[in-house]
């Protein structure tokens, strides 16, 4: 069993209050869980509004394909939300 984990922090620039940025975050998680069945969360900088931060979780019998699936994640996450990727720790 390969379990893999990456950390992702986004920037938030035309937000201007925690509720928005709650709607970007509970939209971008929600749609990660659906097309990859992963666990998401947002693990960090709660309170501070233009900084998203989210972690995700990979669970594989397969490194190779633990890898691929984390890679593929980070680019549709990237691509799939107004928020700027800004650092990735794998």
């Amino acid at each position: 069993m390969t379990v893999l984990s990456a950390k992702l922090t986004f920037q938030l620039s035309n937000i201007h209050s925690i509720k928005e940025k709650r709607a970007v975050a509970r939209s971008l998680i929600d749609k990660t869980r659906h097309k990859f069945n992963v666990s998401v969360a947002e693990v960090d900088t709660q309170d501070i509004h233009q900084t998203l931060t989210i972690g995700i979780a990979v669970v594989s019998s397969s490194f190779s394909f633990a890898q691929k699936t984390l890679n593929n994640i980070i680019t549709y996450m990237d691509d799939n939300t107004e928020a700027t990727l800004v650092f990735s720790e794998l």
